[in-house]
């Protein structure tokens, strides 16, 4: 019995010590608190002006020809008392200084444009094909570099993920290629495609998440080939998501005509009538937003109107 009584004793010993362990080597949980928003585009604005203002690039090889490259940007850095060599430009001298209003807060990022592009812009929400190089601001290392054209979404779906909010504003501003063709290997050549370089704070970038080879509150740079794109309508309801944007902010997030939680580019139903947006385009031109109701609105935005082209049908 005083065995079983010391073998009681010494497990629950054993118990009461691995539990005051975990407790130890758990410590103390620590909050993590971003950094204010403001505060550091200020800084990130700091840096971005300090490196335009000491590193040029190779302006006068663009001043003829327009299907130059990425690899072709060279981007120096001065060294102490150095002139800008002739045939090269200042950076701050040359690129293009841009503001807008992200999240409450005021963000000015740049753009070098080495060629404006012969064909259509895309929109914030439509996928791209681009070349690009991705390049640290503060350390000058390259995190990426993607030669081979790939399709990227500016827009998510809830699936697939997004551009960063840099990309989303200043990729619409530049054309894609006036032309294309293709190559007996599979590949294809562009023509007249847009070339530039944006210079982005962190706020405009992944600000406090980190990535592969970007730490957080990075201001990043990118060289950039747009060579083509596509209008992407996320949910398949004949309206494009760039049309989505009803208050024409640059942000599809916040347009949710029902107030269901679900915002009209990813709403199958806009107005929650009870009928399909598709379903709402009547007149059957693959497009509902010329469908005007009794109320001189879209009758997909409008939840008293409920006539539907499946009834035409019928």
């Amino acid at each position: 019995m005083i065995k079983e009584n010391l073998k009681i004793i010494v497990v629950l010993c054993l118990a009461l010590f691995a539990v005051v362990s975990c407790e130890e080597d758990d410590g103390p949980t620590v909050e993590f608190v971003p950094r204010d928003r403001a505060e550091q585009q200020v800084a990130d604005k700091d840096s971005l002006i300090d490196y335009l203002s000491s590193h040029y690039y190779n302006s006068e090889f663009f001043e003829t020809g327009i299907n130059h490259s990425i690899s072709d940007i060279v981007i120096t850095e001065l060294d102490e008392g150095e002139e800008v060599p002739s045939g090269h430009t200042l950076l701050l001298n040359a690129i293009e200084t841009r503001n807008t209003e992200y999240l409450d807060i005021d963000y000015e990022y740049y753009v070098l444009n080495l060629n404006q592009g012969g064909g259509a812009s895309p929109n914030f929400t439509d996928a791209v094909e681009v070349r690009y190089e991705g390049i640290l601001e503060e350390t000058e290392e390259v995190f990426q570099v993607i030669s081979t054209p790939e399709q990227l979404q500016l827009q998510s779906n809830g699936i697939s993920p997004a551009a960063i909010k840099g990309w989303q504003l200043i990729l619409p501003t530049f054309n894609t290629a006036e032309s294309f063709s293709g190559n007996v290997d599979g590949t294809f050549s562009y023509e007249d495609f847009g070339l530039g370089v944006m210079f982005i704070p962190s706020g405009l970038g992944y600000f406090f998440s980190s990535q592969p080879g970007i730490p957080a509150y990075s201001n990043l740079i990118f060289k950039f080939e747009l060579l083509r794109y596509e209008v992407v309508d996320h949910d398949g309801d004949l309206v494009p998501s760039y049309l989505e944007d009803l208050n024409d902010n640059g942000d599809v997030e916040d347009d949710d005509t029902d107030e269901d939680g679900a915002p009209n580019f990813v709403d199958l139903d806009d107005d929650n009538d009870g009928v399909f947006t598709r379903n709402e385009d009547i007149d059957g031109d693959g497009d509902p937003t010329n469908d005007i109701g009794a109320n001189g609105i879209p009758k997909y935005l409008d939840p008293e109107e409920t006539e539907s082209n499946e009834d035409e049908e019928e």
